[in-house]
Parts: C-alpha cells; sequence; structure tokens
C-alpha cells in the first residue's frame, strides 16, 4: 500500500514562501520585502540581512548544510554551485554558521565555461548571480542532502545577461509598463501592475532503465538514431489517456509528492498519444516562477525516474514513427485587481477592452511570426513541427467560430452586432444531463490557440526552457499595446479611435487567423499565398534575432542590447553543430562497433546454415536468398558509415558559427538519414537475438 499523506500538509513545506517570510521576519521587513516584490527597487543592507539569517534558520531546520544560487543560463538547464553554511570555528572550536545579506543577493559563479556568444572571452571569467525575489527560495532534497536553492538571474561582469531569466523579468516589466496604459484609457485607475501567468504542460517518454542504458544514442542524445517500427505504434489510439500502468502509477505518485513539497502544483496526469509517453500539467502562475518551477519539474521527473528503474525522455523525438513531446505554453496577462485581460466575457463582440487587447496580439503575432517560431525552435523540435503529431512550422492563430465571426464583422462592417452561441449539447440518453457547450471547438493544430481566456502556445519542445517563448511573447505583446497606447492617448475621441484601431488592426492582420487543420499540405499553399513565414528548421530561424525588426524590438524595451542578440545567434549557430556533431559520432559508433559486427556474425551463421543444407540435400534457398539481403544491406550501411565518417569530420574541421550549423544541417543530416535507413532494415532481417540492443518492442512496450 502507498503512503498516505495529506496534500495541504506538505505543499510548499520546502519552500520559503511569503507565509513562512511573515512568520520569522519582523513586520517592518517583510513589509519592505513585499513592497520591494510588488514594486520593485532594491531591499537595504540591513533588511538583506536579516531575511538571510531567516532564510538560513529555515534552511537549517530542514536539515540543509549547504546553499546556492540556482540560474538558468544559456545551456536550457540549470546550473548551480554549492556553498556551505559553516565559517571559521570561533575561539572555543565552535562552528558557527552565517549567511549574509551580502551572500544571499549576490553570487560569483566562474563565467567562462558557460555559453557566452562571443559577450565573454575565456580568460574574462567574472560572472555575478543576484537574486530573484519575486520568485521563492526553496529546498531540494537530493543525495547530496538537503540544499537551499535561491533563484537567481546571472550576468556578466559588464552586465550583458548570459542566461534565460534576465531576459524574462526584463520583459515582464516591459509587458507590464505598456499593459498598464491599456487598462488606464479603459478607467482601471487601481492597477498598479500586470502580470503574464504560464502553465506548461510537460509531455515526456518512460522506458525501462536498464534497457535504455544498452543503447549508446539514448545515453550520448537522449533520443534514438536508429530504430525500425514495432508492429504496433499508436495507431490503436490505445494508450491515450488509457489505465496508467502500476509501475508507471508508482512514479507519478512520487513525482507528485516532490513537486509538491516545492510548491509546484502538479494538477494533471495522464498516458499521451504514443506508446510509454505520458503528460504532466500545473496549475497558472506568474511567468518567472513558471519557468522556474517547469525546470524544477524537468529535474524531477528525471530524477524520480531512477528510483523506479525507469529513464524519462524529454527529447522532443526520441523515437522515430511515432508522436513526439511538446510542452503547451498557456499564457495569459493578469492586472494586480484580478482583471485578466483576455477573459472575453459573455459577449466578447461588445467587450471593447478584450477586443482591442486580442487585436494587439493579433498584430504582435503577424508582425513577429518569425521571431515567435524562433522562440519555440532547438534541434530537437526540427524533427516534430510540421510532422502531421505538431503544430506546423508555421505561426497561425485560431480563434475558434465565435470570435472569428466577431473579427470578421468588425473587419467587414466596423461593428459586430451578432454573437454565434455554442448551443446545448444533448447526449439523447435521458439519464446524462444536457448542457451548454463551448462557442467553439478546439485545433490541435495550431500553433497558438485561443482556448477561453488565455492563448496556448503549442509549439514549445518538451525538453526546451520556456524562458526563451514567454520572453519573445511579452515582448511583442508589449510592443503592440506600446503603439496602441500611444495613439488613444492622444486621440481627441477615444472611443471613435478605439473602434478605428481596432478595424485596422483586425484588418491588416486577418491573415494570421486560421482554424482549419494545420497539418493539411493545403494550408502551406495558403499560409504562402497570404504572405505567412514558413521557416522549418531552427538553423533557418536563427537570424531572425538579428533583423533590424527584432534589434529595435528588443532594444527599445530594454529587453536585450544588439550584443546579446548577436551573442544568442552564436550560442544557437554552436549549440546546433555540436548536437548534431554528437549524433554523428553516436551512430557512427554505434554501426563501427555494434551493428556491422552483429550482422557480420549473423551472416556466418546464415552462410554455415547454408552450406550445411546444401551438403545434407536440402532446398537452402531460403537462408541464400536471406543471406545475399543482408549482406546487400550490410555492404550499404557500411558505406554509409564510411560516408558519415568523412561529412563528419568535413563539418568538424570547420569554423564554429552559422556556415558550420548549416553544413550540418544539409548534409550531415541527410548522410545520417543515409545510414539510419539500411540499418533499420537490417533490424527487422536479423535474427532478435543477435541484434546488439533492445528495439522499440523492447522499450516502448516492456515498462
Amino acid at each position: 500500500m502507498s503512503e498516505v499523506f495529506n496534500v495541504e500538509e506538505i505543499f510548499a513545506q520546502n519552500v520559503f514562501t511569503l507565509g513562512q517570510m511573515q512568520e520569522c521576519l519582523p513586520k517592518n521587513v517583510y513589509k519592505e520585502v513585499v513592497k520591494v516584490m510588488d514594486e520593485g527597487g532594491e531591499l537595504s543592507m540591513g533588511t538583506a540581512n536579516v531575511v538571510a539569517k531567516a532564510m538560513k534558520d529555515w534552511a537549517v531546520e530542514h536539515g540543509a548544510t549547504h546553499y546556492t544560487h540556482w540560474f538558468q543560463p544559456l545551456t536550457g538547464i540549470t546550473a548551480e554551485k554549492h556553498d556551505s553554511f559553516v565559517t571559521h570555528p570561533d575561539e572555543t572550536g565552535k562552528m558557527i554558521t552565517e549567511f549574509s545579506g551580502k551572500e544571499l543577493i549576490k553570487g560569483e559563479p566562474d563565467a567562462s565555461s558557460f555559453p557566452s556568444g562571443g559577450l565573454r572571452a575565456t580568460f574574462e571569467a567574472r560572472g555575478y548571480t543576484t537574486w530573484d525575489i519575486t520568485s521563492p527560495a526553496f529546498i531540494k532534497e537530493t543525495a547530496t542532502g538537503p540544499t537551499l536553492c535561491i533563484p537567481t538571474a546571472f550576468c556578466s561582469y559588464k552586465g550583458e545577461a548570459l542566461d534565460k531569466k534576465t531576459p524574462l523579468l526584463r520583459s515582464m516589466e516591459a509587458l507590464s509598463k505598456q499593459a498598464i496604459r491599456i487598462v488606464k484609457l479603459f478607467g482601471n485607475t487601481e492597477a498598479k501592475k500586470v502580470t503574464p501567468s504560464v502553465g506548461a504542460e510537460q509531455e515526456y517518454f518512460l522506458v525501462d532503465q536498464k534497457k535504455a542504458l544498452q543503447r549508446e544514442d539514448i545515453i550520448f542524445s537522449g533520443r534514438t538514431l536508429f530504430g525500425a517500427p514495432a508492429p504496433k505504434g499508436q495507431e490503436m489510439d490505445d494508450h491515450y489517456f488509457g489505465v496508467i500502468r502500476e509501475r508507471v502509477g508508482a512514479y507519478m505518485h512520487d513525482v507528485n509528492i516532490e513537486l509538491w513539497k516545492l510548491g509546484v502544483t502538479s494538477k494533471t496526469q495522464h498516458n499521451e498519444a504514443a506508446p510509454a509517453q505520458h503528460e504532466l500539467a500545473p496549475i497558472y502562475e506568474s511567468a518567472n516562477v513558471a519557468v522556474d518551477h517547469n525546470q524544477l519539474v524537468m529535474e524531477t521527473l528525471k530524477r524520480v525516474a531512477g528510483k523506479h528503474g525507469l529513464r524519462c525522455m524529454l527529447h522532443e523525438k526520441p523515437f522515430a514513427g511515432v508522436n513526439g513531446s511538446g510542452k503547451h505554453n498557456n499564457w495569459s496577462i493578469t492586472t494586480d485587481n484580478g482583471v485578466n485581460l483576455l477573459e472575453p466575457g459573455q459577449t466578447p463582440n461588445e467587450n471593447i477592452q478584450f477586443l482591442l487587447v486580442l487585436a494587439c496580439i493579433m498584430k504582435a503575432v503577424d508582425t513577429h511570426a518569425d521571431l515567435l517560431r524562433q522562440s519555440a525552435s532547438n534541434v530537437g523540435n526540427d524533427h516534430r513541427l510540421g510532422g502531421y503529431e505538431a503544430p506546423p512550422a508555421i505561426i497561425s492563430i485560431f480563434l475558434g467560430e465565435q470570435l472569428e465571426d466577431v473579427v470578421e464583422q468588425l473587419v467587414e462592417t466596423g461593428k459586430a452586432d451578432s454573437l454565434k452561441e455554442g448551443g446545448v449539447l444533448r447526449t439523447g440518453v435521458s439519464t446524462l444531463p444536457d448542457f451548454v457547450k463551448d462557442a467553439t471547438d478546439r485545433n490541435r493544430t495550431s500553433p497558438f490557440a485561443f482556448t477561453g481566456n488565455k492563448f496556448e502556445f503549442r509549439m514549445v519542445g518538451s525538453e526546451d526552457s520556456i524562458g526563451s517563448p514567454n520572453t519573445t511573447l511579452n515582448a511583442i505583446v508589449a510592443e503592440a499595446f506600446c503603439e496602441a497606447a500611444d495613439r488613444l492617448e492622444a486621440a481627441e475621441d477615444f472611443e471613435l479611435a478605439v473602434h478605428d484601431l481596432i478595424k485596422e488592426y483586425m484588418t491588416k492582420h486577418q491573415r494570421i487567423i486560421f482554424n482549419g487543420n494545420g497539418y493539411a499540405k493545403e494550408w502551406e499553399e495558403e499560409a504562402a499565398r497570404r504572405g505567412l513565414p514558413n521557416i522549418p528548421s531552427m538553423v533557418e530561424a536563427v537570424d531572425t534575432l538579428t533583423t533590424p525588426k527584432a534589434i529595435h524590438l528588443f532594444e527599445k524595451f530594454g529587453i536585450f542590447t544588439e550584443a546579446e542578440l548577436y551573442s544568442r545567434a552564436e550560442v544557437l549557430y554552436e549549440t546546433y553543430a555540436k548536437t548534431i556533431n554528437i549524433e554523428a559520432l553516436t551512430m557512427i559508433d554505434m554501426a563501427n562497433k555494434q551493428i556491422i559486427p552483429a550482422v557480420i556474425r549473423f551472416c556466418k551463421t546464415l552462410a554455415d546454415t547454408t552450406m550445411a543444407i546444401k551438403e545434407a540435400g536440402g532446398d537452402a534457398t531460403v537462408s541464400a536468398d536471406l543471406l545475399k539481403t543482408v549482406s546487400e544491406k550490410l555492404t550499404e550501411t557500411k558505406n554509409a558509415t564510411n560516408h558519415l565518417i568523412e561529412v563528419e569530420k568535413q563539418a568538424s574541421s570547420m569554423p564554429q558559427g552559422k556556415e558550420q550549423a548549416f553544413y550540418y544541417y544539409n548534409t550531415v543530416i541527410e548522410a545520417m538519414n543515409a545510414l539510419r535507413r539500411p540499418a533499420d532494415e537490417l533490424e527487422k532481417l536479423v535474427d532478435k537475438k543477435d541484434w546488439p540492443f533492445p528495439t522499440y518492442a523492447d522499450l516502448l512496450f516492456e515498462v
């Protein structure tokens, strides 16, 4: 029987929450902390010292001996350097633990070994972490013991952002400042702040750890680089929302407990579409906390898996031929006095503030579709986007029938007098209640879908940080709000001006709305006619960061400098090249050391068998034909391996940067695919006991 526990008692027990602060801090100190959290500014050093001591005492009570500034460098994962609370012993030899305000506020990890895209030379090692007061400190319980983790931003000695957190916080402030201008125009003078809220659904695969460790590709690249399809995939739709297996259920149970202790509101769990695929979804929270929590979700999923003899695979496409994994980024914006700016109300056609916000978002997404696409691009997502399982690489907005009709009326006549209703759903069963339907269906093929009172950005990859997508979303919407507010604040007749502006924006940017099947080839053709960008790969998306349009946007709102944007482009090119390089070398290693030797042994067995049958006077046609086929595929595999070796050497000898990344994309990947094809055919022909590593059937159906 599983352990009995009370969720309310364990929730956030490892978090230094506001409630915890209120209990252990003097009233004046607590008030100063809350004021800085709400309004910005800096804590006085005296207050910082008091907070640091209280935080240390609380952490020590929970068994912590060390603390760390927990940050998110451009690697896309988290980083931490642990320091203990111990100081020099006193004159009696007694150890004293201390933690100062200075240590709380500022850390100094070595910045030279993290990606910087040329912002820092190797010899320029100094970098700083600084406390993000708006994201609560927490205790991580791992094999190293309980550790106090302080969420921080990470920047260089000269102040350049070297992480995902700093630009996100800048974008949140920019969005808040411009959104407040909008709500004040509509009479909401009480609101002082607008916060983007995010809920990130997380998809993942679970496979047996022992089997995973028998495959170099999973170990080194996080995905399978070889593998023939199993006889059964997801075609029966029996795994989606199916009964959760006992072993997986026990794992999910432990994941939930770990996350609840960390204050992560793990809400939903279920089987996803592909065999061995699952999903976890939290409740919404402020964007920067959501980013921190999603990193904790990914860490926890992987760490707890090991305790259950499982391996959690977060790669966007770990198995060919079945659905990959995404991370649906649900985004909304809310004032500090409780108004969700994306709440349409019962009569959205009459809700002028909502219609203006919607028009601004249409403008933002259409104007910066390329940037939004880039924000969701990574190496793994190239295998998934547009693969008839995920949103296409073309950005569009799904509004649903009701709102699309409202937009069409406004574009055509300047007013929307009618509203499509959802109607009543009648099941035809007397014991089942009839109920009012939503006004619109959902569209799982849309990359950016309105879902009632939020937008769901469905393109984000399962392994990626949600920091960049939300930074971009905040930035482009801030720009649209700013331009709208500039015009409306200067208007003599606000009511007339806002109606004109809504019609203008919706007319100009109506092309971004698409409610149909995003998987259809016809949509690609229609999108091209509309002039919408279609950016199929990560490397082709990188340049969008450094266009004059992008530089102007990010510099205007203080989110990125031009140098920071160029640095990120360099980091992305290098990341792409290094990732494909590792995959190519792994394929070469597996082919030369595992697949080819195993097939040679199988061929010898076939040859011996064929000779023995012939000598016995039997018909050796079957074994001889099989030997011929396998030998031909073996030769093809060896030739493809040699070719991959050649192009990989050429790629790795090139200078790092754009040209190298594109060579990997255009040439090395093609050679990798050419090697995989005959190798996967051989897997179907070679005796299972002779195949050198677990197959898809072993991995996907034996958990």
